[in-house]
């Protein structure tokens, strides 16, 4: 192994009814109400302490049936070529994903999660509570999306990076 490389193991398994990357939704927001499971090793539950108390969480993954990617892509709701690092395409240099998620409840090792948009079985690398006045500001560009915003699935008026 070389100096630069870094290792992760998984800490359990995202299960969703998703079992083929094709039709899997762009964003959680664009498929909202579809659950899952987030399995953790059973040597991680003692790590789930006091999570009850937040209502979304990150989950960290590995984007384990993603293919080598180009650093230029076509992403989904444009025809202009871009930067793969102004995407959020899962073929990427580090197949590493991140969704937030709604908790609906833990249950010893295992989370219930809703408005999930990843495949089935994909490894879990880890788990960190959303808190929306840690995550964001209020003064968010989003790019080349900008123009688009009106076409991103699951937006509502009252979004709140809305002005």
């Amino acid at each position: 192994m070389s100096e630069n490389s870094i290792t992760y193991q998984p800490i359990g398994k995202i299960h969703s009814p998703y079992q083929d990357p094709v039709g899997v939704p762009i964003q959680p927001r664009a498929e909202a109400g579809v659950r899952g499971k987030v399995v953790l090793d059973p040597i991680y539950e003692a790590g789930l302490k006091d999570l009850e108390g937040f209502s979304h969480l990150i989950l960290i993954y590995h984007f384990h049936l993603s293919r080598e990617g180009e650093l230029q892509v076509k992403p989904f709701l444009d025809d202009e070529i871009r930067g793969v690092f102004a995407t959020r395409a899962p073929s990427r240099p580090n197949h590493i994903g991140i969704s937030v998620v709604k908790l609906l409840g833990i249950e010893d090792h295992t989370l219930e999660v809703e408005n999930l948009d990843v495949v089935d079985g994909t490894p879990l690398l880890d788990i960190k509570p959303y808190i929306p006045d840690f995550d964001h500001d209020r003064d968010i560009r989003v790019g080349w999306l900008e123009s688009r915003r009106d076409q991103i699935p699951g937006k509502q008026a009252d979004d709140r990076f809305s002005e």
